[in-house]
C-alpha cells in the first residue's frame, strides 16, 4: 500500500466544480432577489418618498459590490470597478475602489504624509512639520507621567480640545489638527481615509494625486502605471517593482475596505448619489459591515458592530 495521501479521482473533482458554480449561480440569485426585494418594499411605503426608495437602492448597490467582489479569490478582487443596473423605475451607477488607494491617516509613515502635502502644495519644510502634527495627533505620549508638550502647543494656541493622541476616528478630524492650514485640509481630505490600515498605498486604485505623493516616484512612472491600468493587461508585481524607491510605500494588495459610489437617476429626474465604506467579512456570517454612510439626506452611519 502506498503512503500518499488519497489523491481524488477525475470525478470526485468534476462534482467539486459543479458544486462550487451552483453556489456561486445561488449566491447571484440571492443578490437578485434581495435587491429587488428591498425596493418594493420602499414602493410599499410610498412612491413619493424619495428617501425610502433611494436607501433601498443604495442597499441594493452594496449587496451586488459585495456579491461581485467576494464571488472571487481574495487575491484577484479588483481593487476598482463599476456597473449599473435598472430598478425600481431608476438607474442605478455604482463605482467601487479600494479603500487602500488612499493615504489612510493612522498608518502612514512620515515620509508618505510629507510627500502628500507637499504634493498638495505645501512648502517642504511646512509639508514635514503638518506630518509631524498629524503623527502626534494620532499617537500616545512618548513617555507617561510626563507633561505633554504637544497638548501644551494646542493650549498656548488658545484651542479649547487637546490632540487625541489615539487614532483618528474620521477623516474630519485633520480641520482640528494644530497649524494645518484650512486650504490644505481641504484639498487632502478626497485622498486620505481611517479605514484602510495599510501603511502603503494601492496603485491599482490610487488617483494620479496619491501617486504624486509616493516618495521618490517621477512623473514618468507615474504615466506608466495609470497607462498599464488603462490597458487592463500588466504584471500587478512587475508594475509594482518598476517603481524603484517608491516601492517602498506602494502596494498591489488589496483591503477588505472599499468605498462605494452609488448614483441614483430616477426615471422622473430626481438624483440622488452617497458613499458608503463597507468592510467585506469573507469568514463571517454576514458578507459585509457599513465603516461609513454618507447620502444627500445627511445621514451618517459611523462604524458599528
Amino acid at each position: 500500500m502506498s503512503g500518499g495521501g488519497h489523491r481524488p479521482r477525475a470525478h470526485d473533482r468534476g462534482f467539486i466544480i459543479v458544486a462550487v458554480l451552483w453556489i456561486v449561480l445561488a449566491l447571484a440569485t440571492f443578490a437578485s432577489i434581495y435587491a429587488a426585494y428591498v425596493v418594493r418594499t420602499a414602493d410599499a411605503v410610498g412612491a413619493s418618498d424619495t428617501r425610502v426608495r433611494a436607501e433601498a437602492l443604495f442597499t441594493a448597490a452594496l449587496e451586488l459590490t459585495t456579491y461581485q467582489l467576494t464571488a472571487v479569490a481574495k487575491e484577484v478582487r479588483p481593487a476598482n470597478g463599476r456597473f449599473d443596473f435598472r430598478m425600481g423605475r431608476a438607474t442605478v451607477l455604482v463605482d467601487f475602489q479600494a479603500e487602500s488607494g488612499r493615504i489612510d491617516l493612522n498608518a502612514a509613515p512620515k515620509p508618505l504624509l510629507t510627500s502628500l502635502f507637499a504634493a498638495l502644495g505645501a512648502k517642504p519644510d511646512d509639508a514635514g512639520s503638518f506630518a509631524d502634527r498629524v503623527i502626534a495627533w494620532r499617537s500616545p505620549p512618548a513617555r507617561t507621567g510626563e507633561d505633554d508638550t504637544e497638548a501644551a502647543a494646542y493650549r498656548t494656541a488658545g484651542l479649547a480640545y487637546a490632540p487625541r493622541r489615539a487614532p483618528f476616528q474620521d477623516t474630519a478630524e485633520l480641520w482640528l489638527v494644530l497649524g494645518l492650514p484650512p486650504s490644505l485640509v481641504e484639498r487632502a481630505v478626497p485622498y486620505v481615509t481611517v479605514f484602510s490600515g495599510v501603511a502603503q498605498v494601492n496603485v491599482l486604485a490610487a488617483p494620479p494625486v496619491v501617486l504624486s505623493a509616493l516618495p521618490g516616484i517621477t512623473p514618468e512612472q507615474i504615466n506608466a502605471v495609470l497607462a498599464a491600468r488603462r490597458s487592463g493587461s500588466f504584471d500587478p508585481q512587475a508594475l509594482l517593482e518598476s517603481l524603484g524607491p517608491a516601492r517602498e510605500a506602494a502596494t498591489v494588495g488589496t483591503s477588505p475596505a472599499v468605498r462605494v459610489t452609488v448614483g441614483l437617476r430616477f426615471d422622473d429626474g430626481t438624483r440622488s448619489s452617497a458613499q458608503i465604506v463597507i468592510l467585506l467579512r469573507d469568514d463571517d456570517t454576514e458578507p459585509y459591515r457599513i465603516l461609513l454612510w454618507r447620502d444627500d439626506f445627511d445621514q451618517v452611519a459611523p462604524a458599528g458592530g
